[in-house]
């Protein structure tokens, strides 16, 4: 064989030993977890779509678990069993960081890598964090109020309570209302995760009259948003609402009327990222996990990936519902 001959046999190997490589980089005994707080949510279905679909471009497996409703002890149990599957890596969304960070911590120094979304917990051992500057997304929502409201009225909150991302986005919005002492914050009720208890709630203050009177309601969190439009819309309307996120139950409020607005965040985005970021540190996982990276300016990990917060209104609700119906 002549020696151009055996060169190129020898290149071909070498691709083809390359290419092989490459293709057994991905295999379906890469699982990856997404713990949600609550799976019956459209958001989060939302977000394991994203996470399932990166998945299958990967061709590795995607397991999305946790609790039915809003309840933290229950997205414990459900991570714990995860981490007994000893997966390639967990993504998870913080429901109550005193609940969820032991079992985040237990589960990094069994070796498997945790990042956070939607919801962090900072204090954990997790590596970094996914999701929506929260901060930032409630004093958009602030600014918002304090337009339609011409600067002056009672606002109530509807939240999470305990629940990291909520608490940050009621803080954006105090940010918001700082500079308007009069703009009072008559209520923060927490719907301990049963939208039919900020309906109730609603209901009821919406017969406040006078100096009492509740000009603008505030959700902090996907599932009150219809229930408290439902409440304003039997009362007559007459009040402002600002919601979270753009379930189509939200959309449609928005362009009837009885919702005012709400924040769009990208649950998608953040579990298509999450599966990536998580691939990538399976394969190219560093020296150690327990260690703070935040404190390392030559950490190979940023400390927050923000995945973005606009404002929908009639203005653009339009965009957001076709956007909805294509992605189907």
């Amino acid at each position: 064989m002549r020696k151009i001959d055996r060169v190129a046999m020898g290149v071909l190997a070498l691709g083809f030993v390359f290419t092989a490589g490459c293709g057994a980089r991905h295999t379906d005994k890469e699982v990856f977890y997404l713990i949600a707080t609550n799976v019956n949510l459209p958001y989060w279905q939302t977000a394991a779509s994203g996470f399932k679909q990166a998945a299958a471009q990967f061709k590795v497996t995607a397991k999305v678990a946790g609790p039915d409703t809003y309840d933290a002890k229950a997205e414990l149990d459900e991570l714990q069993k995860a981490v007994a599957a000893k997966p390639s890596g967990i993504l998870i969304s913080v429901a109550d960081a005193s609940v969820l960070q032991p079992g985040i911590d237990a589960a990094v120094a069994a070796g498997i890598p945790v990042i956070t979304m939607d919801s962090d917990d900072p204090g954990s051992k997790r590596l970094y964090f996914i999701g929506t500057n929260n901060l930032e997304a409630g004093r958009l929502g602030g600014k918002r109020v304090i337009e339609k409201l011409g600067g002056k009225g009672n606002v109530e909150f509807f939240t999470l309570g305990g629940q990291p991302n909520t608490d940050e986005r009621l803080k954006g919005f105090k940010d918001a209302f700082a500079s308007r002492p009069d703009i009072k914050v008559v209520d923060v009720f927490d719907i301990k995760g049963d939208a039919r208890n900020a309906f109730d709630k609603a209901q009821q203050d919406l017969a406040l009259a006078g100096p009492k009177k509740i000009d603008a309601f505030i959700c902090l969190e996907a599932s009150s948003g219809k229930t408290v439009a439902d409440a304003i819309k039997r009362a007559g309307g007459g009040r402002e609402l600002v919601a979270f996120d753009v379930d189509q139950d939200t959309l449609d409020a928005i362009k009837g009327g009885t919702i005012d607005a709400t924040i769009a965040q990208k649950p998608y985005t953040m579990g298509w990222v999450g599966l990536k970021a998580l691939d990538e540190i399976f394969h190219d996982p560093p020296k150690t996990l327990d260690k703070d990276y935040s404190a390392d300016s030559f950490a190979p990990y940023p400390v927050f990936v923000d995945t973005g917060t606009s404002l929908v209104d009639k203005s653009n609700v339009d965009l957001y519902i076709a956007g909805a119906q294509g992605a189907k």
